[in-house]
């Protein structure tokens, strides 16, 4: 757990020469040790980025992190405010808050060179860390990446009742398909709004690989075209799971992921070998 600076505790796991480290009170001094760490020839911190009410617990974050300990890349999984193991309360944070959280996270943990693996929201926290930190992120994962969500899916799909509530009461309970209720609040949806991407060009160059499901129904799989097209690194693929959906979460997406992974973490290996 490492305090962001207001009493706020993000929970993290970070990964290195095969060895889960969960860093508690010593984060500075583990955390500085292992971010110098090279194994072999990967330089780049895998970072998984989860997506909303989900945490760093979640099959695909424990995949990828099982793979940088089986070959070599560093991995920091980690928890954003009022989610999974972190402090802070859910209802108070939104698009700002979360890309902030990760911000100092991969700062204080990772301060090398980074491939960012986002699912879901966690694609749209990816992409506004990238956006922040260009020279050190370099390649980027999207798992459904949602982008814009809170405008373009979550905004239009409220009634107008809805709408009316969730401006006059500052949020909005809703059952989950998930489990639960999702807590919608005001200040997520008007948050939202200053991240918006996929209105303009997305000033990023590095290597960027899209995976969807064309069967999610949460995110559409067209979302990543749109996403693509906006992007500026030519280096971008995008592979659509015709019977995947929103979690690709079953063994073959796993290994899709891990391959994909794979791949990025082998070809900046090879560039940085010379």
């Amino acid at each position: 757990m490492l305090d962001r600076g207001d009493g706020v505790g993000l929970a993290y796991v970070h990964t290195a020469q095969g060895a889960v480290t969960v860093v508690g009170n010593h984060a500075a001094t583990v955390v500085g040790n292992h971010a110098a760490t090279v194994v072999g020839n990967h330089t780049a911190t895998v970072v998984f980025l989860p997506g909303f009410m989900s945490d760093m617990t979640g099959d695909k974050a424990l995949a990828v992190e099982a793979w940088c300990e089986a070959h070599g890349p560093a991995c920091l999984r980690l928890d954003y405010s009022g989610h999974g193991a972190s402090g802070g309360r859910f209802e108070d944070g939104n698009i700002s808050r979360w890309t902030e959280d990760a911000l100092f996270l991969i700062d204080h943990c990772a301060p090398g060179p980074l491939i960012l693996v986002g699912s879901s929201m966690g694609g749209w926290i990816a992409l506004n860390v990238a956006v922040r930190r260009p020279e050190r992120v370099r390649a980027l994962v999207g798992i459904a990446a949602a982008p814009d969500f809170t405008e373009t899916l979550m905004w239009p799909a409220f009634t107008a009742q809805q709408r009316a509530a969730l401006l006059r009461d500052g949020e909005l309970r809703i059952p989950s398909e998930y489990g639960g209720e999702q807590i919608i609040t005001r200040t997520l949806i008007e948050d939202g709004r200053n991240h918006l991407l996929l209105g303009g060009p997305i000033r990023l160059t590095c290597p960027v690989r899209l995976l969807h499901g064309q069967q999610d129904p949460d995110v559409p799989w067209q979302t990543a075209l749109r996403l693509a097209e906006r992007l500026q690194s030519d280096d971008v693929r995008i592979t659509l799971i015709k019977d995947g959906t929103h979690r690709l979460s079953r063994p073959q997406d796993i290994a899709l992921l891990c391959d994909t992974v794979a791949e990025l973490s082998g070809t900046l290996a090879g560039q940085d070998g010379g």
